[in-house]
């Protein structure tokens, strides 16, 4: 009790010394525009889950009756067969529902993107990542307004931890383990790097190759959280840089080769 006391007394002088030196760190706080734009792109993501939510709900239906078209659903053809399915009273006024719901939803979003494409072509920095394969004007823009000014963090491991992207680390008899990421941070942020992480590797000849390896070796999760880490790890040294992606691959010598390729 008396040794706590003791590193209490001394954190709390240290604290003290760091303030009348002025030395103590700032806390970034996002501008009134920067906290307008999270709006945006929250509102947009918010949506997102929510048309999920009702495309979940009509493919049950359809699926109900023996109908499993997956994407296919979605098209005209697939539309016109969900309207055609003989269904219960209440079971077709759940229908007529969702499908309402689901086209207000799309008018909704189709107006949230293009006001997110605006947004993003007139910030460099969204601009400068989207250069990345799989990296769209919705992940590079969220990117950067989730992060502030990139000098906050001195490793990309900051990084990582700051996203939630970071394996939990369980201990128990004095044996250390890695176990799922811990989610902690931001889940609209991670939502969206694991969209452009399924996009990423099919564009990006390194990318795929470290997520067939790790695939083989690991399995298909740990693959997806790896590529999903790596992806933003190298969003952070594009802002870091600043170098866009063509420019970032070229550098020899650079954190790139330690922090990407290993």
């Amino acid at each position: 009790m008396v040794r706590k006391q003791k590193t209490d007394a001394r954190d709390a002088a240290h604290l003290l010394h760091l303030l009348l030196e002025e030395r103590f760190p700032r806390i970034w706080r996002p501008s009134l525009e920067e906290c307008d734009l999270r709006q945006l792109v929250w509102h947009r993501q918010k949506l997102v889950w929510m048309r999920n939510a009702v495309g979940n709900q009509l493919h049950a239906l359809a699926m109900g009756e023996g109908v499993c078209r997956k994407k296919q659903l979605w098209t005209k053809k697939g539309r016109r067969e969900l309207e055609g399915l003989g269904l219960g009273d209440w079971a077709s006024y759940r229908r007529q529902e969702l499908l309402r719901m689901l086209d207000q939803l799309d008018v909704s979003l189709k107006k949230l993107d293009q006001a997110v494409e605006e947004q993003s072509n007139q910030n460099a920095a969204a601009v400068l990542l989207r250069t990345h394969p799989g990296v769209g004007a919705v992940t590079s823009l969220a990117f950067v307004l989730t992060l502030g000014p990139v000098a906050r963090f001195e490793r990309s491991k900051q990084v990582v931890s700051y996203l939630g992207l970071n394996p939990r680390e369980p201990s128990s008899g004095g044996k250390q383990r890695l176990g799922a990421i811990s989610q902690q941070g931001n889940p609209m942020m991670r939502s969206l790097l694991v969209e452009a992480g399924h996009s990423a590797p099919r564009l990006d000849a390194e990318l795929r190759k470290d997520y067939q390896r790790l695939k083989l070796r690991r399995g298909s999760g740990v693959a997806k959280v790896a590529i999903v880490r790596k992806l933003a790890v190298r969003m952070y040294w594009m802002l870091r840089q600043p170098a866009n992606y063509a420019q970032l691959v070229r550098m020899q010598g650079s954190p790139w080769a330690t922090l990407v390729k290993q």
